[in-house]
């Protein structure tokens, strides 16, 4: 099955491979080792208000399942509970990723002031 038919017939896989890989940004994200610090400081916010709904998510599922048979609690524990969380790492690392470009932005600089550029490094997906 070639890719573009992939993402027709299996959004949920496109959408659970892309939601493990911290490699992959959202759509506009620019570079953190470039990004301005305005552009920092929006997808800082933009992850963390992700991230903090992964969180509770997560949470929500864990409450719901105490109340569930063994039977349906262990399936939610092998299907649903580790795309959330690969979700949440993954929005995890970029928000690290975003912090990371604030604070070389807000670091004094000992340059001629120009601006400093971070270096994020990416995992390799090998």
């Amino acid at each position: 099955m070639d890719v573009r038919q992939a993402e027709q017939d299996r959004p949920d896989m496109v959408a659970a491979l892309r939601g493990g890989d911290t490699s992959i940004g959202m759509e506009g994200e620019p570079d953190p080792a470039t990004a301005s610090l305005e552009l920092a400081l929006f997808w800082r916010k933009v992850y963390t208000e992700i991230l903090t709904m992964e969180e509770a998510v997560l949470a929500r599922i864990r409450a719901l399942m105490t109340d569930q048979s063994p039977e349906a609690r262990r399936e939610v524990e092998l299907t649903n509970v580790p795309v959330v969380v690969a979700q949440a790492d993954r929005f995890r690392v970029r928000l690290g990723f975003w912090e990371e470009c604030v604070r070389v932005w807000k670091r004094p600089s000992t340059s001629t002031g120009g601006p400093v550029a971070a270096v994020v490094a990416i995992p390799s997906t090998d």
